[in-house]
């Protein structure tokens, strides 16, 4: 199943030069969205049951169970809605958005996650930076009759290293040629990755020569990217830049901006 449109706007062919995607948990937020949401529970915590009847790439129907457990400890959508809104961002990822929103004639952005359209929507709404994104691409999730968070993989996929519901690589091919189509054959100049997970490495393995892969310092994927250097085991074609803070991440697209 894949996600609902999310359009926020539609973008001309003469718009914005450069793609920023984004992942969510650990990157636009400080911590994952599914654990701060765990805090909303009574106990503030998970059976040791639950907890270890998580599978390795099945982290998607994991978070269901989670889901319906709260629900049964009478977690309410307030409690949920809340416990997301308190979030913390990122530090300097709100001074990063303002930055690209004064200049949002030259760059067109995205979130790619694995949390859930009702935590990420959630967030960006209270912070005041939906308007921001073009386009979301995460797991869908909504309230059903009894108050249950709902959650629903993104799609399939034959990538075998990403988790069964989500090859974030997948999404990123399919909207750049999406965009270049709505675009009249025009590709984004540079396309920018800021992420932190293991499962940012795979769509960053999609970037050019040109385009930048922004993992988060010292966080999985900043680690792997430094293994894949140092081993040569893949081609890696984009620049990479370690973060961390998103007033980094600022001072490099100034750079860029400069070259023009």
């Amino acid at each position: 199943m894949s996600a609902p449109s999310n359009e926020v706007r539609v973008v001309s062919s003469q718009d914005q030069r450069f793609l920023v995607l984004f992942d969510f948990d650990e990157t636009i937020i400080n911590e994952s969205s599914d654990d701060a949401v765990v805090q909303a529970l009574p106990s503030k915590q998970l059976p040791d049951g639950l907890k270890n009847s998580y599978r390795e790439g099945h982290y998607n129907e994991h978070m269901q169970k989670v889901l319906a457990y709260m629900a049964e400890q009478g977690v309410s959508k307030d409690c949920i809605h809340s416990a997301v809104e308190k979030i913390p961002p990122t530090p300097g990822l709100l001074n990063l958005l303002q930055y690209l929103q004064s200049h949002k004639q030259d760059y067109e952005l995205v979130v790619v996650s694995d949390a859930n359209m009702f935590f990420i929507e959630t967030w960006l709404e209270r912070a005041g930076v939906r308007k921001l994104f073009q386009k979301i691409f995460t797991n869908p999730a909504s309230f059903d009759d009894t108050g249950r968070l709902v959650l629903f993989p993104f799609h399939s996929h034959s990538c075998s290293g990403c988790p069964d519901n989500m090859c974030k690589q997948v999404i990123l091919r399919e909207y750049l040629a999406k965009r270049q189509k709505e675009r009249d054959g025009a590709p984004f100049q540079r396309v920018f990755y800021i992420g932190d997970g293991a499962n940012d490495i795979c769509p960053s393995l999609a970037l050019g020569s040109r385009d930048t892969a922004f993992p988060r310092r010292d966080f999985p994927m900043h680690r792997l990217l430094l293994e894949m250097q140092q081993s040569r085991a893949a081609q890696f074609k984009a620049n990479i830049v370690p973060w961390v803070s998103g007033e980094d991440i600022v001072y490099y697209l100034k750079k860029i901006m400069e070259e023009r």
